[in-house]
């Protein structure tokens, strides 16, 4: 298991803790680009250097996570979702 206060332990935290979120729909864009720029990061440092080519370098996963978090960044979180719900008007006047 890894320490908290590595490189991996923060990423798994990070993952967790954001994958939760988003999930529910709870801050869905800002954490959507965090982990975004997660995956950006994990595949210059971990896989990159092997070898630029995706099937080479095991790094086909990162890259697909980043564009995901990415899709959702830009499409925003759904009807269902915490964030969508609040955002969506009831047709009631206040």
């Amino acid at each position: 298991m890894p320490e908290l206060l590595t490189l991996s332990g923060i990423g798994g935290a990070m993952e967790l803790v954001g994958g939760l979120l988003i999930v529910f729909g709870f801050l869905t864009r800002p954490v959507a680009f965090l982990l975004a720029g997660e995956m950006a990061v994990a595949y210059w440092m971990f896989h990159a250097p092997r070898s630029l080519y995706l099937v080479l370098n095991g790094g086909d996963a990162s890259i697909l996570y980043c564009f995901v978090f990415l899709l959702i960044f830009f499409a925003g979180p759904g009807g269902w979702s915490v964030d969508g719900s609040g955002s969506r008007g009831n047709g009631r006047a206040m």
